[in-house]
């Protein structure tokens, strides 16, 4: 997704707002989303669009608003002012309409625990009006695709993978275009947690399209086109990773290296030392040609150089809740 700046920004609140340059569909647009709880505000003022086969990460702290948005995108609540479009469709005025298009997997993966699989997933697309035929032939795609083997078992006798998983295809028995997932690997062990996430890759590899949210920031690095941060209800800021690298963080280069004294190095720099090496940082190149050239001046040598760009983390460290 390209993106520019809106207008009017400042050094509180910087917006980026995608804006379509190729003719890629926008699969979501939303505008001036607001919602408000007893006259607060958990949302303020939302404005982004999301192209088709986007993967969009939506973060912040705890009451950021995250799942309030997800909830509102999906058509669980009504935004108190603002309108949005799935796939062309107002999701509040043809709410039918944009929810045919629509899959949604909530933070908790709430389940009918006395149904089969089979018999849950067949309940689940006679809703969308499948027939018997198509429900059948997705399920067995979908079981297959997410190594789920239920063996005629009820949902309740499930692990919580097992449960993901199963809440996973049933977001997707009627195949649709674009996905809204909270939380999708919450609480599941490293490997059914990558797992999900290399299939989240495979649907995205579909021309699926998905807004997310997850407490995981390297899984949102590692997925994710665009990244949306909610502090209070408000968008500070929505881009690549890199665009917001830009904004929130500079690049910084940690030298490891060894000498017979650091002293002249410290002197200058703050020097740790680990595994019989001494390491510094340099905020820029010119600190890092300073550095090596006392280090290279007392008889050290420079082991190696590694650049650093901040996390997800660290930005939204520095940002604050």
């Amino acid at each position: 997704m390209r993106v520019s700046a809106q207008d009017g920004c400042n050094d509180k609140s910087f917006h980026i707002r995608g804006t379509i340059t190729d003719g890629t569909p926008t699969m979501i647009q939303a505008n001036g989303l607001s919602k408000q709880y007893n006259g607060l505000n958990a949302l303020d003022n939302i404005s982004f669009s999301c192209e088709k086969g986007q993967i969009c990460g939506i973060i912040g702290h705890n009451g950021a608003g995250k799942t309030t948005l997800l909830k509102i995108i999906a058509g669980l609540i009504r935004p108190t002012s603002g309108t949005i479009l799935v796939n062309g469709h107002d999701i509040v005025a043809d709410p039918m309409a944009a929810k045919n298009s629509l899959g949604y997997l909530p933070e908790e993966s709430r389940l009918y625990d006395t149904m089969t699989v089979h018999d849950y997933l067949t309940f689940f697309g006679q809703l969308y009006g499948l027939s018997k035929e198509t429900i059948s032939g997705r399920e067995s795609q979908l079981l297959a695709a997410l190594e789920l083997n239920p063996d005629g078992k009820k949902i309740g006798n499930f692990s919580k993978g097992m449960r993901r998983k199963v809440a996973i295809a049933r977001s997707l028995i009627h195949d649709p275009s674009f996905l809204v997932y909270d939380e999708p690997t919450s609480g599941l062990d490293p490997m059914t947690s990558r797992f999900i996430i290399e299939y989240i890759k495979e649907l995205r590899s579909r021309d699926k399209t998905m807004v997310l949210s997850a407490h995981n920031l390297f899984q949102i690095e590692e997925i994710c086109d665009c990244i949306m941060i909610l502090k209070r209800g408000q968008m500070i800021a929505m881009g690549s990773i890199q665009e917001l690298r830009d904004r929130f963080g500079t690049l910084t280069y940690t030298i490891y290296f060894t000498i017979p004294d650091p002293g002249p190095v410290a002197a200058i720099a703050s020097v740790n030392r680990d595994a019989g090496m001494f390491h510094t940082i340099a905020a820029d190149i010119p600190e890092m040609n300073a550095i090596t050239s006392v280090i290279s001046a007392h008889e050290g040598r420079v082991e190696r150089i590694e650049s650093h760009y901040p996390t997800l983390e660290e930005m939204l460290f520095k940002i604050g809740s």
